[in-house]
This record gives C-alpha cells, sequence and structure tokens, in this order.
C-alpha cells in the first residue's frame, strides 16, 4: 500500500493517528517533501559520499521515527516495538500492508534520530508551520465569501510568549550524593583504564565504592533534632558533624589514592587522552563537593546559590522555581515558547542562565525572522521591564505586556484597550501548549548532554507541531463526511 493510500480511523482521538495524518500530509505534497528532504540532508557531513558504503535508513524513516519517539513520549524500547510490530505505523514507513520482512535494530534506531540537530529540526518546524499556516487560511477562504478582507486579517500572526521547566534526568542534589558520584565514576574509569595497561593500583575499587556507599546511607538516615530541649538538639548535631567528617576523611583518602593513579597513568601511558580528561573531570566534582560540604556542615557557612552544582552529569540543570502550587522547585533548563492563534509553535529558545525579563526582544526578532507576518504578542508580567516595553514598541503593534504592581491612571491606560483586553484573556490558551509538550515528552529529559537536550526539546516542538497538522487535517475530513452525510440524506 502507498503512503498516500492508507486509512485511517478519523473518529480515534489517540496520538498515532493524528501523528501519521500529518506526516503523510508531508509525503504526499511533493514541495514539501522535497523542502524537507532537503533539510534533512544537512544532518550528514558534506565531505560524506553518501553513494558508496552499506545502505543506511532513509531520511525520511529518521524523520517518522523522531516525530513518534517526540509524538508518543516513548523511549528507544517502546519506539523499537512499534516501528517492526504496528502496522500502520510500518505503512507510513512505506513498508506497506504485506509485511516485507525488513527489521529495525534497536540500535539503528538510536544512532540514527540523534544525528538530528537543532538547526535542522529549526529548519523543519518552519517549513511544516508555514504548511499549517497554508492550509488553515485555504480552508478559511473556502469559506468565505470575502476572501480579500480575510485574507488581509488572517495573514497576520498574532503570538503568545511564556516558559517552562524540561527537567533533566537527574536525582535529588546532595552535596553528599554528588560527592559519593563523583568518586564513585572517578574510581570505575580508572579501573578501566588501569587494567589494561597493568596498573594494579585499583583492584579493590568496588570495595572501596561500598564502604563509601555504606557510610552515605548513614548519614541519609540522620535528621537534626527536633526536640525542644537545647543539649539534644546539640547532641544530635555533634552526631551529623562526626559522620561528616568521618565521610569526608574516607572520600578524601579514596580521591587522594585515585589522583596519585591517575598522574601515574598519565606520565607513563599518555594515550586515550579523551578518558583521561574525563576522569580529570570528575576528579575536580570531587574536590570542590569535599571543600562545599566542609564549609557547610563543619565550618557553618552557606554556600553561595551561584557555586553550587547540581548533577555532575548534566552540570546546566539549574535550581528553579516557577511558583507553581505543589511543585516549590524543579531540576532542570528553563524553556521559552512563542505560540501563534493556530497553535502552532512558531519559535522555540532554551533559557541558560536567563529570566524571563531578559526574553521578550530576543525572542520576538528570532520570531519575526523566521516569520514576519507576527504583528502583536503577548506575555505575562515576569517579562516585564521599561526596557522591554520601549524596544517591543517598534517591533510589535500593540504590545501586550502588563506591568507589575500597582499602576497609576496613566499607566492604566494603554492596558484597557480592547486588543490589550483581548490578547491578555487569549494569553491564558499558552498553557495548553505548554502542558501539550509536557506530556509529550518535555516533562523530563531522558537524554544526557547538553546538545542532547537542545536536540530532544527542537524534536518535541516539531513533533507537536505535526500532530497539529494531522489534527487540523483529521477535523477536516470529518467536516466533509458529516456534509456528505447530509447531502445524501437530503436527497
Amino acid at each position: 500500500m502507498e503512503i498516500d493510500q492508507l486509512q485511517l480511523e478519523l473518529d480515534s482521538r489517540d496520538d498515532i493517528p493524528q501523528l501519521i495524518e500529518g506526516l503523510r500530509y508531508i509525503f504526499v505534497t511533493p514541495s514539501l517533501r522535497q523542502e524537507i528532504v532537503a533539510i534533512l540532508t544537512g544532518i550528514f557531513p558534506p565531505e560524506l559520499d553518501l553513494d558508496t558504503g552499506r545502505p543506511g535508513m532513509a531520511l525520511w524513516s529518521i524523520l517518522v521515527m523522531g516525530v513518534l519517539r517526540l509524538g508518543l513520549n516513548c523511549d528507544y524500547d517502546r519506539l523499537h516495538n512499534l516501528v517492526n510490530n504496528h502496522r500502520t505505523i510500518r505503512q507510513i514507513l512505506g513498508h506497506g500492508e504485506v509485511d516485507d520482512g525488513q527489521r529495525y535494530s534497536l540500535q539503528t534506531l538510536k544512532d540514527n534520530v540523534v544525528l538530528f540537530t537543532p538547526e535542522i529540526l529549526d529548519q523543519v518546524n518552519q517549513a511544516v508551520v508555514k504548511a499549517g499556516h497554508q492550509l488553515i487560511r485555504k480552508n478559511q477562504q473556502k469559506d468565505s465569501h470575502r476572501l480579500a478582507a480575510v485574507t488581509a486579517i488572517k495573514d497576520k500572526l498574532k503570538g503568545r510568549c511564556d516558559s517552562f521547566v524540561v527537567e533533566t534526568n537527574v536525582e535529588y542534589p546532595t552535596d553528599t550524593r554528588l560527592l559519593f558520584e563523583a568518586v564513585r565514576k572517578t574510581i570505575e574509569l580508572l579501573m578501566a583504564e588501569c587494567k589494561p595497561v597493568g596498573l594494579l593500583d585499583w583492584q579493590t575499587g568496588q570495595d572501596q565504592i561500598r564502604e563509601l556507599k555504606k557510610l552515605l546511607r548513614q548519614l541519609q538516615q540522620l535528621k537534626p533534632s527536633s526536640a525542644k530541649d537545647e543539649a539534644k538538639r546539640a547532641r544530635r548535631h555533634q552526631v551529623i558533624v562526626e559522620a561528616h567528617q568521618e565521610y569526608l576523611r574516607v572520600a578524601g583518602a579514596v580521591l587522594h589514592q585515585a589522583e596519585k593513579t591517575w598522574q601515574k597513568r598519565r606520565h607513563y601511558y599518555p594515550e586515550n587522552k579523551s578518558k583521561l580528561l574525563k576522569i580529570e573531570e570528575y576528579i575536580n566534582h570531587a574536590r570542590r563537593q569535599l571543600k562545599q560540604i566542609d564549609r557547610r556542615v563543619i565550618q557553618g557557612e552557606t554556600i553561595p546559590h551561584q557555586e553550587k552544582v547540581f548533577s555532575i552529569f548534566e552540570p546546566h540543570t539549574e535550581w528553579l522555581s516557577k511558583g507553581k502550587a505543589g511543585v516549590p522547585v524543579e531540576w532542570g533548563v528553563a524553556a521559552c515558547i512563542v505560540e501563534d492563534q493556530y497553535q502552532f509553535i512558531l519559535h522555540h529558545r532554551l533559557m541558560l542562565q536567563e529570566v524571563d525579563v531578559d526574553l521578550p526582544v530576543v525572542m520576538i526578532k528570532e520570531t519575526q525572522a523566521r516569520f514576519p507576518e507576527l504583528s502583536s504578542c503577548s506575555f505575562d508580567k515576569n517579562f516585564h521591564s521599561p526596557t522591554n516595553q520601549r524596544d517591543l514598541a517598534p517591533l510589535l503593534d500593540p504590545v501586550i505586556l502588563p506591568k507589575k504592581g500597582r499602576l497609576s491612571k496613566a499607566q492604566q491606560a494603554p492596558q484597557q484597550t480592547d486588543e490589550f483586553v483581548a490578547g491578555r484573556r487569549q494569553h491564558a490558551a499558552i498553557e495548553s501548549a505548554i502542558h501539550a509538550l509536557e506530556v509529550h515528552g518535555l516533562d523530563r529529559c531522558p537524554d544526557r548532554g547538553l546538545p542532547a537536550l537542545r536536540r530532544y526539546v527542537a524534536l518535541a516542538v516539531v513533533a507537536r507541531n505535526i500532530q497539529l497538522l494531522g489534527r487540523y487535517l483529521q477535523r477536516q475530513e470529518q467536516e466533509k463526511e458529516k456534509e456528505t452525510a447530509v447531502y445524501l440524506k437530503a436527497a
């Protein structure tokens, strides 16, 4: 069966039919398919000859699998099962109704989906959104008797901008836990690097890891006393301090031994520099945690927030509080999105060491570079500053950026216009887009590393827009069926 002949359930509310409908529209629209395939060729290095070597996975298959992974919020194991056994998914991959016997290995999926880059995905997203706009406007023109007026109005895009947190895959960050993880990784990497060259310094490395973990568990079970008696509280505090001192003593001794072995390995066997640099990185993490624990517990200092690290594996992780009810703090990276009135996500940006007030002008300029028809955009109060208000005025008409605090009558006047009030009322709709992104993968990123996080977020945005495209097509087909049924009944 050809992809354009796929039969999908129009009444299904599941994600898969909507995603496949959006993907099918891309495939059966020649200009759109050619544009996206041309963009996707950029995932390969320019010096790579695609005509030689073993045949790899088709670009179309890579796009389908990436969209399904984020659109269904599934891991690689579930994706592996779906692409090998789900009939409709295999059809959109181009395998037809009759099973051709081709199967995808798990490692093949992983190796190909990670070829995407945020830049490539951003270009794909622009193509998908523009196709969605053309489809919607075409349908609006068919339904209207005043084509020119409707086209003039609908060519303008009205945006909504807001931010949310994409959690990284980290445990609850405590300095004692981070110290253990840094020492554990140092020992494990040293054991792997010493054995091939005959260094026997770390034959008992697992025993030292177990000893340190035992001390960590004892620390985790010690809680400050809540007794009213000050003497009891002081005794419990002393017990906690002594337990930390023993933990630091053992960890420091292990780390000192590890540093000596690392120096020896680097001096006599300098090969495999990347692994040696990785070991040095974990050693530095452990040194920092040793000092911070000593300062916090032994010396009674308060560690400044900017000196803290919340994950040694995801060092870009930030401590974020968005003021949500029941969610006092989240660990991850904030992301900012701009959504239009058709619910398509026009642009997104990861906020690395940035806050809301830093972004309005940047987000609007970057979005208008992609979609020049963006004429207005709404924000919430967290984005307001006098500078932003001034700099957005030449870019947007109107600027829907409410001010904080109590307002004078002169300040209230611009916020009481019909356009401003309508924009404020529509702004809350962006929470639906944020919720949809979180449900479809952006609640927590399982991939490790900042490049992987960037790719994961960009792919989630593309998957969401393709699903929206499929949903519009699905509704369009439903309306056609209703019209046909009414016509046949009347006849």
